[in-house]
């Protein structure tokens, strides 16, 4: 039987902010989307990363399983996975005989319905232990012209995933003149308030650290000129989507631990 090769573009040994606790992070190549605000253009060819067999990642991940405890794990990031689905599909697998925590960071771009892709899918999830669901943008138009594809399918799989009961970690890039804007934030946390699967809401703030990716492939960077958010409207977008330290207060006040959305309307405020 022919071994399942990955494309890995780099290697994260002692990953804390792919997942919980300490993390061994593989950033899979290849991915279709071009993100605006991307900081790693350098992983969007996939046969220009290092070819990989699944029990050779395993192996080097291994080295620092006394590290990981209770908590850590594996996490495939990217690029985006599930372009390379039947290769994550035996890395978790593998993974899992092992005990060890399996977590999947993808934008949902590749998702469908349609066969083969959809059993692949399903069987894949039946190794994952955890979801960072990357929504760029709530508005159809607004994700389009932010990433370049549509975000309809990417929704079906939240939706999919909720039905399912599987964890989810919704992250969210706030985007100054693209995406931050009340009213794609009220949207997008309506949206979340229908799933019945995220345990967390994170906004990660755009940032400029990768412009010189773009500079050094002669790609023009699209944001030239657009700053990072302030403060205030990291602080506002958290609270909308109940995340961050506004989703520890929120459940303090209302008795739970890990939902995050059934107190959302608390700190709902009137839109701008």
């Amino acid at each position: 039987m022919e071994k399942i090769t990955g494309y890995v573009h780099s290697l994260e040994s002692f990953g804390s902010v792919d997942g919980p606790g300490v993390r061994y992070v593989i950033f899979l190549s290849g991915c279709a989307m071009r993100c605006q605000f991307c900081h790693n253009p350098d992983t969007w060819e996939m046969k220009s990363g290092q070819p990989y067999t699944a029990d050779q990642l395993l192996e080097k991940a291994c080295r620092y399983r006394t590290y990981w405890k209770q908590k850590g794990g594996i996490t495939v990031s990217g690029g985006e996975p599930l372009l390379q689905i039947d290769f994550v599909t035996e890395l978790f697998r593998k993974a899992q005989e092992k005990g060890i925590h399996t977590t999947l960071d993808t934008s949902a771009n590749p998702f469908t319905t349609k066969e083969p892709f959809y059993s692949k899918w399903k069987e894949l999830m039946q190794y994952t232990d955890l979801i960072l669901l990357d929504i760029k943008h709530i508005d159809p138009e607004g994700h389009l012209e932010l990433t370049g594809q549509p975000n309809d399918n990417i929704l079906a799989m939240a939706r999919e995933l909720s039905d399912m009961g599987k964890p989810v970690w919704i992250r969210h890039v706030l985007v100054p003149e693209r995406n931050d804007k009340d009213e794609y934030l009220y949207r997008l946390a309506d949206f979340i308030h229908t799933l019945k699967n995220v345990e967390r809401v994170e906004v990660l703030p755009y940032h400029t650290l990768g412009v010189f990716k773009w500079e050094n492939l002669g790609i023009p960077y699209p944001l030239e000129g657009i700053k990072p958010p302030t403060k205030e409207r990291v602080e506002n977008a958290e609270r909308v989507l109940g995340a961050g330290a506004f989703a520890k207060e929120i459940n303090r006040m209302i008795g739970i631990s890990s939902s995050l959305y059934s107190g959302r309307s608390i700190v709902k405020k009137k839109r701008a």
